[in-house]
């Protein structure tokens, strides 16, 4: 696993390098719910161990990342936006992470298999999220420009544009979402077992993982504004 020190750049020439990094983390932490679900699709259940544990790794350091952060940003003696707003900005992107985390234990502790009629629909559903995620963290690698220009101009209309963009993956995600709630319902061959009371709990967790995205774009939306 890749080392990100958070502070290397906290009292360098842009307050927002922590946030990038951690955020760069977040992303990587997503990622890995592809190969989850690959590996759980194929039934490799030593590949979904080992898969769910690097995804608590990452999240704990991304925790760390966010817990120094918290602790060290205080320090500054000047912030181009108020504090208050990216200390909020810190802890909605964190929260990816920690949905991501709870998809992978729920399909681990609940010993899942996916229903074989449902695989390329949650495989998508997946990706969708995955997307929005990365459309975030294209957002968050926008922090450095805003400064340039002090948040003003053609800049802030690139990242309202990819705001807007953000949220109309959500839409889709929400749609998708549903119609995946509908069709594990709506399956007659297995009844309303446990595991699918639990299916039905990881597509709403998934589908948390693009809310939280799209709150980390209307925290964006409010440092610009302000």
């Amino acid at each position: 696993m890749r080392t990100i020190n958070p502070l290397a750049s906290l009292f360098g020439k842009s307050p927002f390098g922590p946030l990038r990094d951690h955020m760069k983390l977040v992303l990587e932490c997503a990622a890995l719910m592809v190969p989850l679900f690959e590996a759980l699709a194929a039934g490799d259940k030593e590949k979904v161990e080992e898969t769910k544990r690097k995804i608590f790794e990452l999240e704990k350091v991304a925790d760390e990342i966010k817990n120094e952060i918290r602790v060290n940003l205080h320090r500054r003696l000047f912030l181009p936006v108020d504090r208050g707003d990216l200390l909020q900005l810190l802890k909605t992107q964190d929260s990816i992470a920690d949905r991501v985390q709870d998809v992978a234990a729920l399909l681990v502790m609940g010993k899942l298999s996916i229903p074989e009629s449902q695989t390329e629909s949650l495989m998508s559903y997946v990706n969708l999220n995955l997307e929005a995620t990365r459309q975030c963290a294209d957002i968050i690698s926008q922090l450095d420009d805003l400064l340039e220009v002090g948040f003003r101009g053609k800049t802030v209309e690139r990242v309202e544009e990819m705001i807007r963009k953000l949220s109309n993956i959500e839409t889709t995600i929400d749609h998708v979402g549903l119609e995946l709630t509908s069709a594990f319902l709506l399956d007659e061959s297995e009844p309303l077992t446990v595991s699918k009371l639990l299916w039905l709990d990881v597509i709403r967790k998934l589908g948390n993982i693009a809310d939280k995205a799209e709150n980390v774009g209307d925290s964006m939306r409010l440092l610009i504004a302000r």
